[in-house]
């Protein structure tokens, strides 16, 4: 008849997987010595016995293993236009210098990451996605003690971070002073595979592992979390966009989307002088967004479905000429065509919505050339658009109410469903919590 294991056994191995040495000060310790335990046999100390097992079990329940042995759960995506599964990968001990480890308390569910789960990026798969995160700092490596702003960290802290690191040496970054070209740039949830360590390079996760350079931004008290992820890669995005491009106080401008970046563009826009700005997308929710925002007018794509008649809305409310400028932020080539046609004569055109390569579209050049356009590409951001972000959020909480973006949240066992609800287009910004993080900082 097999034997279970001793009472001498049991505290041995509770002492090994817990990391807590068994003490030999007697009997009542909750892993008392074996010969503490042995006492606890006596038949006059059966009573004693009783109690002591409840605690012993008490303690089991309570013990916490070692961080080399702990395993965090993560939503993975390790084949196109498949579900995304969970999975489990172990915590690092110690971060690398200048590293740091994150508790996940929010994470975004981007276009861009519906963009990567269709295959429209070549990516190497298995990948954790999520590049818009807030989290708190759970471990700091050596010689990492401030953000990027030179504010002190500590383990506790919330924070952001930009989701691509640069090389800071290179001919784009150094000469051209255009980091986001880099040719060694990585973003987290999008340029790291997940099954080579650190493993936790993306949001859908419990925890995040920011990497040496990453840029960490510490969020002050009185902005949200749901402002900072409402606002996501989006406003970033907008303000480099709307930087390269150059809008004039008073320009009349035309967002194509109502989605995160359209809603991000408009509020630059508006925040930049336009004195009128037209939002054209879809549903009417977003679009109902799009006026909380400031849009003077908008039009909804499921009304005015054709092309042609769109640009003549865009014409009749800007007395026949067409905008000053047009922010292109839907991800459709054929958008691009149609923007290009809503400008006034030597206006300005951007090309924002792109970032994954959603096709080919046939194009007549010559309208650049009659239009006298000009047309402007971005790509990402850079640490020092992030900082002009929290700012921005900070200052005007109540004109653009970012915060109000956040309308469906998900647990991270239900990240297939956030994504999905978010290729439908039925929320302004759905998000994980994978920890059950309180609603705002």
């Amino acid at each position: 008849m097999a034997r279970g294991p001793s009472p001498e056994g049991t505290v041995e191995a509770l002492a090994h997987f817990s990391g807590v040495q068994p003490s030999h000060s007697g009997s009542r310790q909750i892993l008392g010595s074996s010969a503490g335990l042995r006492t606890c046999f006596a038949p006059r100390l059966a009573c004693a016995l009783f109690v002591h097992c409840f605690e012993l079990i008490a303690c089991a329940r309570t013990i916490k293993l070692p961080r080399s042995m702990r395993m965090i759960k993560a939503s993975v995506l390790d084949q196109f236009k498949a579900p995304l599964k969970m999975r489990e990968y172990p915590a690092p001990e110690q971060p690398e210098a200048g590293a740091a480890l994150v508790r996940t308390e929010m994470a975004g569910i981007c276009g861009t990451d519906v963009h990567l789960w269709k295959g429209e990026l070549p990516i190497l798969l298995p990948v954790i996605l999520g590049h818009e995160t807030v989290g708190r700092v759970e471990q700091l490596g050596d010689g990492l003690d401030r953000d990027w702003t030179g504010q002190p960290l500590k383990a506790g802290d919330r924070v952001t971070w930009n989701s691509a690191t640069s090389c800071g040496q290179c001919y784009y970054c150094t000469e051209k002073r255009q980091p986001t070209r880099c040719p060694q740039r990585r973003a987290y949830g999008i340029g790291y595979r997940c099954d080579q360590p650190p493993h936790l390079l993306g949001g859908y996760a419990e925890f995040h592992y920011l990497r040496p350079r990453t840029t960490i931004f510490k969020l002050p008290d009185d902005l949200p979390t749901e402002s900072v992820i409402g606002a996501g890669c989006a406003l970033i995005t907008a303000i480099h966009g709307v930087e390269r491009t150059g809008l004039a106080w008073g320009d009349i401008v035309v967002v194509q989307g109502a989605g995160p970046v359209g809603i991000s563009a408009l509020a630059v826009a508006k925040s930049a002088g336009a004195a009128q700005a037209i939002v054209i997308g879809g549903p009417k929710h977003r679009l109902e967004m799009a006026k909380r925002f400031g849009a003077d007018h908008t039009i909804d794509i499921a009304d005015v479905k054709e092309p042609d008649a769109r640009i003549a809305a865009v014409r009749d409310l800007t007395r026949g000429f067409g905008a000053d400028a047009v922010l292109e932020c839907v991800g459709s080539p054929a958008a691009v065509v149609e923007g290009m046609e809503m400008c006034r004569d030597g206006g300005k055109y951007l090309v924002l919505g792109h970032y994954c390569d959603a096709g080919n579209v046939s194009f007549n050049p010559h309208v650049m050339t009659r239009k006298q356009l000009q047309v402007f590409g971005s790509w990402s951001s850079e640490p020092r658009h992030l900082k002009a972000a929290i700012e921005f959020l900070r200052a005007n909480q109540s004109e653009f109410p970012f915060h109000q973006m956040v309308t469906h949240r998900f647990q991270l066992a239900n990240a297939n469903e956030a994504l999905a609800t978010t290729a439908r287009w039925e929320s302004a910004k759905s998000v994980l919590v994978p920890n059950n993080a309180p609603e705002s900082g």
